[in-house]
């Protein structure tokens, strides 16, 4: 009872702050209602920026990553931080100047209004059919596990679920379409601090359990039993393999903070250039930090349990339920809810912004004035909630989904990446070439991962069964070398789709070359201190992979 009473409590504070914060932000504008606005400071942006990047798909899954892998698994955290770096120097100048409230808005003015559309449409595909309904089914699975659901309400596990599914799906569709990314961005915020506090007190806990109460001497444990885990270097047949962070890794990293509209929409509402790249700089700083609460306790779980469980994503779950006191598993649970709550708010606030400025706004009611606008983008965001909330419970395996889905990503991120960084690098490449790169680059995605690699690996694992071969060991290390790494399939991609692009540039140029033009929406002064920063954090990011490198 005191975990419910402390769950609802923590709940109902952030949603009364977040709605005193709002109270004054115009919300029948554009700018009012999708970047809040362009109000927000360093501090909200940051928070907002790891918020919507945390959820339970993440905190569940990357932890069962390091239960298996150890590690290397990192590389997920500590390169974005060095992504959040370039997109803060080189990308949010670009997008401030061009006043962009979507990243697709860039493409129409550099290529044309179509390129938009096929991208707007890409993001929101993506959004729809991976991103929610994971989020809330992956949510409802930690939040009804927590709690006991079925329990409590005498109810079977399905229908628990699906209680819990609408739960979050109508608290979050509230905050996202009735309040605008200025109320997605403050709750966040609160909940970020939140979130800092509980997702630390597990490793504490977990490292006070094996360490006889010290944490420190849980430290020594865990290193002295199992040193080969604390490798920063990925072997083949592991999830991160060392040579993927100087190919498709870095380019995940650089669509997903720098291009990709759930999260640089928070950049976008920047009050001004400085207050932007601050608020970047200081989430790239504290995404360093983000193995603690992403990766340790999956290793400590491994300790614990002797690497015995049936599967590596209960380990965050059982460690939770293994080491934290019931006095904290109310306050916890909330943080937990505000990580699920931010990362649907967020995909669910950024496909209403899509949809508004660049379908309903373009190709469905040109003269519609800026009401009207928010008006059918809200009706959007109810209907993709809703179609989300039933997709959801047809979700299998959620706990196992975190690399599936940066592979399934793949479809539409590197394509999407390729034709904004040769958009942004050349001025004369033709919008003919921007729809060839992007469909281009989604079927060779599908025909590589979804055709030729099912085939190649039944092949492989034929031939070794055939030689004799039964371990299981063996034949995983067999099935990874039977076909390249998806993150090696990305960048070879990336420099196949950027090369048609530039071929056909080269044959049919534009007839004037491209000139970004400043709108005079914010002021573009950069950080004073913008790439001292940048490169401090990316010497950091560093020097942490040559001390732990094996």
């Amino acid at each position: 009872m005191i975990g419910i009473i402390s769950f609802v409590g923590f709940t109902l504070m952030v949603a009364v702050i977040s709605y005193f914060a709002t109270r004054t932000t115009d919300e029948t504008s554009s700018d009012g209602y999708f970047l809040g606005g362009r109000s927000l400071t360093a501090g909200v942006i940051a928070g907002s920026l790891l918020l919507t990047n945390l959820s339970t798909e993440q905190i569940v899954g990357l932890n069962g990553s390091a239960y298996k892998d150890g590690l290397s698994v990192m590389a997920w955290e500590t390169l974005a931080a060095m992504a959040m770096v370039v997109a803060a120097i080189f990308l949010l100048p670009r997008y401030l100047k061009g006043g962009l409230t979507t990243v697709p808005q860039f493409l129409a003015e550099r290529f044309d209004v179509s390129t938009k559309t096929i991208t707007s449409g890409l993001f929101l595909t993506g959004y729809v059919v991976v991103l929610l309904p994971v989020i809330l089914y992956s949510g409802s699975v930690a939040i009804s596990g927590m709690f006991n659901v079925p329990e409590l309400l005498n109810v079977s596990d399905k229908t628990a679920l699906v209680l819990c599914i609408w739960g979050i799906g109508i608290i979050g569709s509230i905050y996202a379409v009735f309040g605008g990314l200025k109320a997605v961005a403050v709750s966040d915020s609160i909940n970020a601090i939140g979130l800092m506090i509980g997702g630390i007190l597990i490793p504490v806990f977990g490292l006070m359990a094996i360490g006889d109460g010290s944490v420190f001497t849980g430290i020594d444990t865990l290193m002295s039993a199992h040193p080969e885990r604390f490798d920063s270097t990925g072997e083949a047949g592991q999830e991160v393999p060392f040579s993927t962070i100087f190919t498709g890794m870095m380019l995940v990293q650089l669509f997903y903070w720098g291009t990709n509209q759930q999260i640089i929409q928070r950049a976008l509402a920047a009050k001004n250039l400085a207050e932007g790249q601050k608020g970047l700089l200081l989430a790239s700083f504290l995404k360093i930090l983000g193995p603690l609460i992403l990766v340790l306790p999956g290793m400590i779980a491994y300790y614990y349990f002797d690497g015995g469980l049936a599967s590596s994503d209960l380990a965050y779950p059982e460690l939770v339920r293994a080491v934290l006191p019931n006095y904290l598993v109310g306050f916890f649970a909330a943080v937990l809810f505000g990580a699920i709550l931010s990362s649907f708010n967020s995909v669910l606030n950024s496909s209403v912004t899509l949809f508004g400025i660049d379908i309903y706004k373009q190709h469905i009611n040109q003269e519609a004035p800026e009401k009207t606008v928010v008006k059918y983008g809200k009706i959007f965001g109810v209907c993709l909630a809703l179609a989300a909330m039933f997709i959801a419970p047809m979700i299998a395996n959620a706990g196992s989904l975190f690399n599936y889905l940066q592979e399934i990503n793949g479809i539409y991120s590197i394509p999407i990446l390729t034709i904004i960084v040769v958009g942004y690098l050349t001025k004369k490449v033709p919008a003919i070439a921007a729809k060839v790169g992007i469909i281009s680059g989604s079927l060779l995605y599908i025909i590589s991962q979804f055709w030729l690699q099912p085939k190649f690996i039944a092949s492989a694992l034929e031939e070794a069964k055939a030689a004799g071969i039964s371990d299981a060991a063996e034949l995983a290390l067999v099935e990874a070398d039977a076909y390249p790494h998806y993150l090696h399939v990305m960048a070879i991609l990336f420099i196949t789709n950027s090369a048609i692009m530039l071929i056909i540039g080269r044959i049919y140029p534009r007839k004037e070359a491209f000139e970004l033009q400043y709108t005079e929406q914010v002021d573009i002064t950069p950080f004073k201190y913008v790439k001292h920063a940048g490169i401090a954090i990316c010497v950091i990011v560093v020097s942490i992979y040559i001390y732990f490198a094996k």
